[in-house]
Protein backbone atom coordinates (compact mmCIF):
# COMPACT_ATOMS: atom_id res chain seq x y z
CA UNK A 1 0.00 0.00 0.00
CA UNK A 2 1.75 3.32 -1.50
CA UNK A 3 0.06 6.40 -0.45
CA UNK A 4 1.13 9.78 -1.19
CA UNK A 5 -1.83 12.32 -0.19
CA UNK A 6 -2.86 12.81 3.48
CA UNK A 7 -6.79 12.56 1.99
CA UNK A 8 -5.55 9.39 1.31
CA UNK A 9 -5.22 8.09 5.11
CA UNK A 10 -8.59 9.38 5.72
CA UNK A 11 -10.26 7.33 2.78
CA UNK A 12 -13.47 5.38 3.91
CA UNK A 13 -12.96 2.15 1.79
CA UNK A 14 -9.53 1.57 2.57
CA UNK A 15 -10.38 1.85 6.02
CA UNK A 16 -13.08 -0.76 5.47
CA UNK A 17 -10.74 -3.00 3.73
CA UNK A 18 -7.90 -2.76 6.07
CA UNK A 19 -11.15 -3.65 9.04
CA UNK A 20 -12.28 -6.64 6.97
CA UNK A 21 -8.97 -7.90 6.81
CA UNK A 22 -8.20 -7.71 10.25
CA UNK A 23 -11.44 -9.59 10.94
CA UNK A 24 -10.35 -12.16 8.95
CA UNK A 25 -6.74 -12.45 10.42
CA UNK A 26 -7.18 -12.44 13.52
CA UNK A 27 -7.64 -15.78 15.39
CA UNK A 28 -7.02 -15.30 18.84
CA UNK A 29 -6.94 -13.10 21.80
CA UNK A 30 -3.72 -10.21 21.86
CA UNK A 31 -3.12 -7.41 23.92
CA UNK A 32 -1.36 -4.68 21.35
CA UNK A 33 -0.12 -1.58 23.22
CA UNK A 34 -0.19 1.99 21.67
CA UNK A 35 2.93 3.60 23.65
CA UNK A 36 2.03 7.44 22.24
CA UNK A 37 -0.98 9.43 23.85
CA UNK A 38 -1.48 10.51 20.54
CA UNK A 39 -2.19 7.33 19.15
CA UNK A 40 -4.67 7.07 21.99
CA UNK A 41 -6.62 10.41 20.94
CA UNK A 42 -6.18 9.73 17.79
CA UNK A 43 -7.53 5.80 18.08
CA UNK A 44 -10.44 7.39 19.95
CA UNK A 45 -11.10 10.29 17.74
CA UNK A 46 -11.51 7.85 14.74
CA UNK A 47 -13.64 5.34 16.57
CA UNK A 48 -10.96 2.61 15.98
CA UNK A 49 -11.68 0.16 18.86
CA UNK A 50 -15.39 0.00 17.89
CA UNK A 51 -14.85 -1.55 14.68
CA UNK A 52 -12.21 -4.30 16.10
CA UNK A 53 -12.55 -8.31 16.75
CA UNK A 54 -13.09 -8.35 20.33
CA UNK A 55 -9.89 -10.57 20.46
CA UNK A 56 -8.27 -7.40 19.94
CA UNK A 57 -7.36 -5.04 23.06
CA UNK A 58 -5.84 -1.83 22.91
CA UNK A 59 -3.74 -0.76 25.72
CA UNK A 60 -2.59 2.39 26.07
CA UNK A 61 0.79 2.82 27.35
CA UNK A 62 3.26 5.94 29.38
CA UNK A 63 3.65 7.70 26.16
CA UNK A 64 1.61 10.68 27.70
CA UNK A 65 4.25 13.01 29.18
CA UNK A 66 2.29 15.05 31.35
CA UNK A 67 1.07 11.52 33.01
CA UNK A 68 4.44 9.98 33.36
CA UNK A 69 5.99 13.12 34.88
CA UNK A 70 6.63 11.98 39.38
CA UNK A 71 4.52 13.07 41.78
CA UNK A 72 7.40 14.70 43.12
CA UNK A 73 8.50 16.86 40.35
CA UNK A 74 4.99 18.32 39.68
CA UNK A 75 5.51 19.24 43.68
CA UNK A 76 8.41 21.13 42.96
CA UNK A 77 6.84 22.87 39.72
CA UNK A 78 4.54 24.41 42.75
CA UNK A 79 7.19 25.11 44.49
CA UNK A 80 9.00 27.01 42.59
CA UNK A 81 5.79 29.38 41.81
CA UNK A 82 6.37 30.01 45.20
CA UNK A 83 9.43 31.39 45.15
CA UNK A 84 9.56 35.23 45.01
CA UNK A 85 10.62 36.22 41.99
CA UNK A 86 10.27 33.54 40.30
CA UNK A 87 8.30 33.39 37.08
CA UNK A 88 7.13 29.68 36.13
CA UNK A 89 6.64 29.26 32.30
CA UNK A 90 5.11 25.82 31.65
CA UNK A 91 2.99 24.31 28.50
CA UNK A 92 -0.90 24.54 29.53
CA UNK A 93 -1.30 20.66 29.60
CA UNK A 94 0.92 21.22 32.89
CA UNK A 95 -1.31 23.69 34.52
CA UNK A 96 -3.98 21.54 36.12
CA UNK A 97 -1.97 18.42 37.06
CA UNK A 98 -2.98 18.22 41.30
CA UNK A 99 0.57 18.27 43.29
CA UNK A 100 0.26 16.86 46.49
CA UNK A 101 -1.25 19.83 47.86
CA UNK A 102 -1.80 22.46 44.91
CA UNK A 103 -1.62 22.75 41.00
CA UNK A 104 0.43 25.50 38.85
CA UNK A 105 -3.15 26.70 38.23
CA UNK A 106 -4.45 27.17 41.90
CA UNK A 107 -0.86 28.93 42.37
CA UNK A 108 -1.50 31.61 39.32
CA UNK A 109 -5.13 32.35 41.11
CA UNK A 110 -3.26 32.76 44.41
CA UNK A 111 -0.86 35.67 42.34
CA UNK A 112 1.91 33.46 41.63
CA UNK A 113 3.56 34.50 38.68
CA UNK A 114 2.80 31.36 36.17
CA UNK A 115 2.44 31.99 32.34
CA UNK A 116 1.97 29.54 29.63
CA UNK A 117 4.15 29.53 27.12
CA UNK A 118 3.88 28.32 23.90
CA UNK A 119 7.40 27.43 22.85
CA UNK A 120 10.47 27.06 25.54
CA UNK A 121 11.81 30.36 23.58
CA UNK A 122 9.06 32.04 25.01
CA UNK A 123 10.40 31.48 28.01
CA UNK A 124 13.50 32.86 27.06
CA UNK A 125 12.19 36.21 25.58
CA UNK A 126 10.48 36.49 29.30
CA UNK A 127 14.01 36.19 31.07
CA UNK A 128 15.21 38.66 28.46
CA UNK A 129 12.70 40.85 29.55
CA UNK A 130 12.69 40.77 33.37
CA UNK A 131 16.37 40.54 34.09
CA UNK A 132 15.29 41.27 37.94
CA UNK A 133 13.45 38.37 38.28
CA UNK A 134 14.26 34.37 37.51
CA UNK A 135 12.72 32.56 35.08
CA UNK A 136 12.10 28.49 35.09
CA UNK A 137 11.13 26.78 32.39
CA UNK A 138 9.02 23.62 33.28
CA UNK A 139 10.81 20.74 30.82
CA UNK A 140 8.40 17.97 30.62
CA UNK A 141 8.93 15.60 27.57
CA UNK A 142 10.54 12.89 25.59
CA UNK A 143 12.71 12.81 22.56
CA UNK A 144 10.55 14.93 20.31
CA UNK A 145 10.81 18.08 22.77
CA UNK A 146 14.13 17.53 24.62
CA UNK A 147 15.93 18.81 21.21
CA UNK A 148 14.29 22.22 21.72
CA UNK A 149 14.94 22.78 25.30
CA UNK A 150 18.70 21.60 24.65
CA UNK A 151 18.62 24.74 21.64
CA UNK A 152 17.56 27.17 24.44
CA UNK A 153 20.12 26.51 26.67
CA UNK A 154 23.11 26.96 24.21
CA UNK A 155 21.11 30.14 23.33
CA UNK A 156 20.73 31.18 27.14
CA UNK A 157 24.65 30.38 27.26
CA UNK A 158 25.52 32.14 24.15
CA UNK A 159 23.34 35.17 24.89
CA UNK A 160 24.47 35.52 28.48
CA UNK A 161 20.99 35.08 30.13
CA UNK A 162 21.87 34.10 33.78
CA UNK A 163 18.31 34.51 34.74
CA UNK A 164 17.07 31.47 32.74
CA UNK A 165 16.95 27.68 33.96
CA UNK A 166 14.76 24.72 33.57
CA UNK A 167 13.71 21.68 35.63
CA UNK A 168 14.28 18.76 34.20
CA UNK A 169 11.75 15.72 34.00
CA UNK A 170 12.77 14.60 30.05
CA UNK A 171 12.11 10.89 29.26
CA UNK A 172 13.10 8.71 27.21
CA UNK A 173 11.11 6.35 25.12
CA UNK A 174 12.87 3.32 24.65
CA UNK A 175 13.82 2.52 28.28
CA UNK A 176 10.17 2.32 29.30
CA UNK A 177 9.56 0.21 27.15
CA UNK A 178 11.87 -2.54 28.09
CA UNK A 179 10.57 -1.38 31.69
CA UNK A 180 7.40 -2.79 30.70
CA UNK A 181 8.80 -6.10 29.14
CA UNK A 182 10.16 -6.92 33.05
CA UNK A 183 7.25 -6.20 34.89
CA UNK A 184 5.55 -8.71 36.56
CA UNK A 185 1.30 -8.90 35.18
CA UNK A 186 2.26 -6.88 32.06
CA UNK A 187 1.14 -9.11 29.17
CA UNK A 188 1.54 -7.04 25.90
CA UNK A 189 1.73 -8.59 22.71
CA UNK A 190 2.70 -6.03 20.36
CA UNK A 191 3.63 -2.37 20.41
CA UNK A 192 2.30 0.54 18.47
CA UNK A 193 5.64 2.74 18.78
CA UNK A 194 5.16 6.25 18.24
CA UNK A 195 5.49 8.17 15.67
CA UNK A 196 6.86 11.80 16.58
CA UNK A 197 9.59 10.30 18.69
CA UNK A 198 11.05 7.82 16.08
CA UNK A 199 11.14 10.87 13.55
CA UNK A 200 13.84 12.38 16.30
CA UNK A 201 15.07 8.51 17.02
CA UNK A 202 14.63 6.98 14.57
CA UNK A 203 13.99 3.23 13.70
CA UNK A 204 17.50 2.17 14.99
CA UNK A 205 16.80 3.15 18.70
CA UNK A 206 14.37 0.31 18.93
CA UNK A 207 16.07 -2.14 17.71
CA UNK A 208 18.16 -3.76 21.10
CA UNK A 209 14.25 -3.44 22.86
CA UNK A 210 13.32 -5.70 20.10
CA UNK A 211 15.94 -8.02 19.74
CA UNK A 212 16.18 -8.33 23.51
CA UNK A 213 12.62 -9.21 24.25
CA UNK A 214 11.51 -10.61 20.28
CA UNK A 215 8.08 -8.93 20.08
CA UNK A 216 6.21 -7.84 17.50
CA UNK A 217 6.42 -3.68 17.28
CA UNK A 218 5.79 -1.35 14.54
CA UNK A 219 6.53 2.80 14.10
CA UNK A 220 2.90 3.94 13.06
CA UNK A 221 1.56 7.32 12.26
CA UNK A 222 -2.09 8.95 13.14
CA UNK A 223 -4.30 8.86 10.35
CA UNK A 224 -6.79 6.33 10.58
CA UNK A 225 -5.03 4.26 7.55
CA UNK A 226 -2.28 4.41 9.94
CA UNK A 227 -3.39 2.77 12.74
CA UNK A 228 -4.98 0.36 11.29
CA UNK A 229 -2.39 -0.99 9.03
CA UNK A 230 -0.08 -0.87 12.48
CA UNK A 231 -2.92 -3.34 14.05
CA UNK A 232 -2.98 -5.63 10.91
CA UNK A 233 0.34 -6.13 11.19
CA UNK A 234 0.82 -6.84 14.32
CA UNK A 235 -1.43 -9.16 14.26
CA UNK A 236 -0.19 -11.02 11.28
CA UNK A 237 3.28 -11.49 12.93
CA UNK A 238 1.46 -12.70 15.66
CA UNK A 239 -0.25 -14.97 14.05
CA UNK A 240 2.86 -16.32 11.84
CA UNK A 241 4.66 -16.29 15.29
CA UNK A 242 7.30 -13.89 13.22
CA UNK A 243 7.75 -10.87 15.38
CA UNK A 244 9.58 -8.21 13.38
CA UNK A 245 10.37 -4.46 13.89
CA UNK A 246 8.83 -2.31 11.36
CA UNK A 247 8.85 1.25 10.40
CA UNK A 248 4.96 1.84 8.83
CA UNK A 249 5.39 5.62 8.51
CA UNK A 250 8.46 5.81 6.40
CA UNK A 251 7.08 9.30 5.03
CA UNK A 252 8.26 10.89 8.58
CA UNK A 253 11.16 8.16 10.23
CA UNK A 254 14.00 6.97 9.06
CA UNK A 255 16.32 4.29 10.36
CA UNK A 256 18.94 7.40 11.86
CA UNK A 257 16.46 9.68 12.53
CA UNK A 258 17.07 13.40 13.06
CA UNK A 259 20.93 13.30 13.40
CA UNK A 260 21.14 16.81 13.83
CA UNK A 261 18.53 17.37 17.02
CA UNK A 262 20.44 13.95 18.73
CA UNK A 263 23.29 16.17 18.50
CA UNK A 264 21.98 18.86 20.02
CA UNK A 265 20.11 16.83 22.31
CA UNK A 266 23.30 14.92 23.54
CA UNK A 267 25.46 17.71 24.08
CA UNK A 268 23.55 19.70 26.53
CA UNK A 269 21.84 16.73 28.19
CA UNK A 270 23.49 13.10 29.29
CA UNK A 271 21.60 10.11 30.49
CA UNK A 272 20.12 9.71 34.46
CA UNK A 273 17.62 7.66 35.93
CA UNK A 274 14.58 8.88 35.97
CA UNK A 275 11.22 8.66 38.03
CA UNK A 276 8.29 7.60 36.01
CA UNK A 277 4.76 7.65 37.46
CA UNK A 278 3.55 3.86 37.83
CA UNK A 279 6.91 2.42 36.52
CA UNK A 280 9.37 4.03 39.45
CA UNK A 281 12.97 4.58 38.82
CA UNK A 282 14.13 3.77 35.67
CA UNK A 283 17.76 3.73 34.84
CA UNK A 284 19.37 5.46 31.89
CA UNK A 285 15.83 6.64 31.13
CA UNK A 286 15.90 10.28 31.80
CA UNK A 287 17.94 13.17 30.34
CA UNK A 288 20.20 15.57 32.85
CA UNK A 289 22.04 18.74 32.31
CA UNK A 290 25.60 17.95 31.66
CA UNK A 291 28.05 19.57 33.86
CA UNK A 292 28.66 22.44 32.12
CA UNK A 293 25.68 23.81 31.81
CA UNK A 294 24.59 23.10 35.45
CA UNK A 295 23.84 27.30 35.70
CA UNK A 296 20.67 26.46 34.22
CA UNK A 297 19.83 23.64 36.42
CA UNK A 298 16.72 24.97 38.35
CA UNK A 299 16.63 22.05 40.59
CA UNK A 300 20.24 22.97 42.23
CA UNK A 301 19.83 26.66 41.80
CA UNK A 302 16.85 26.38 43.87
CA UNK A 303 17.68 23.86 46.26
CA UNK A 304 15.21 20.88 45.14
CA UNK A 305 17.64 18.23 44.24
CA UNK A 306 16.78 15.98 47.04
CA UNK A 307 12.97 15.92 47.29
CA UNK A 308 11.52 12.79 48.47
CA UNK A 309 10.10 10.52 46.43
CA UNK A 310 5.85 10.99 46.93
CA UNK A 311 2.86 8.75 46.80
CA UNK A 312 0.06 9.03 43.95
CA UNK A 313 -3.19 10.19 44.81
CA UNK A 314 -4.94 8.00 46.68
CA UNK A 315 -6.82 5.73 44.77
CA UNK A 316 -5.47 7.01 41.61
CA UNK A 317 -5.12 4.12 38.94
CA UNK A 318 -3.30 6.58 36.79
CA UNK A 319 -0.02 4.51 36.76
CA UNK A 320 -1.23 1.23 36.45
CA UNK A 321 -3.00 2.48 33.69
CA UNK A 322 0.00 3.80 31.77
CA UNK A 323 1.45 0.15 32.12
CA UNK A 324 -1.18 -1.42 30.40
CA UNK A 325 -2.45 -3.34 34.20
CA UNK A 326 -5.72 -1.41 34.31
CA UNK A 327 -7.99 0.62 31.55
CA UNK A 328 -9.76 3.97 33.25
CA UNK A 329 -13.22 2.58 33.96
CA UNK A 330 -11.23 -0.17 36.22
CA UNK A 331 -10.32 2.87 38.33
CA UNK A 332 -12.71 3.70 41.24
CA UNK A 333 -12.35 6.93 40.81
CA UNK A 334 -13.05 7.62 37.10
CA UNK A 335 -16.31 9.26 36.38
CA UNK A 336 -16.60 9.76 39.85
CA UNK A 337 -14.26 12.00 42.10
CA UNK A 338 -11.84 12.53 38.87
CA UNK A 339 -13.18 14.00 35.86
CA UNK A 340 -11.83 16.84 33.48
CA UNK A 341 -13.44 19.54 35.54
CA UNK A 342 -12.00 18.13 38.78
CA UNK A 343 -9.10 15.64 38.24
CA UNK A 344 -7.29 13.49 40.51
CA UNK A 345 -4.28 12.36 38.29
CA UNK A 346 -2.79 13.68 35.43
CA UNK A 347 -4.40 11.10 33.15
CA UNK A 348 -7.59 13.21 33.42
CA UNK A 349 -5.57 15.99 32.73
CA UNK A 350 -3.84 15.71 29.36
CA UNK A 351 -5.53 15.90 26.23
CA UNK A 352 -2.76 13.34 25.27
CA UNK A 353 -3.92 10.88 28.74
CA UNK A 354 -6.16 7.84 28.74
CA UNK A 355 -8.42 8.78 30.96
CA UNK A 356 -9.52 12.27 28.96
CA UNK A 357 -9.70 10.27 25.75
CA UNK A 358 -12.39 7.42 27.57
CA UNK A 359 -14.38 10.33 29.37
CA UNK A 360 -15.04 12.26 26.31
CA UNK A 361 -15.00 9.44 23.89
CA UNK A 362 -16.47 6.40 25.18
Amino acid sequence: MSLKYIEEFRDGELAKGLVKKIRETSKRDLHLMEVCGTHTTAIFRHGIRSVLPKEITLLSGPGCPVCVTAQKDIDAYVALAGIKDVIVTTFGDLMKVPGSGSTLAKEKAGGADVRIVYSIFDAINIAKENPAKEVVFCAVGFETTIPTIAASVLTALGEGIENFSIYAANKLTTAALAALMETDGVEIDGFILPGHVSVITGTDAYRDTFETYDIPSVIAGFEPIDVLKAILILIEQNEAGKPELVNAYPRAVSDAGNVKAKAIMNQVFELSPATWRGIGEIPDSGMSLKKEFQAFDAAGKFGMNSLPDVPEPKGCACGEILMGLKTPEDCRLYKKACTPMSPVGPCMVSSEGSCAAYYKYS
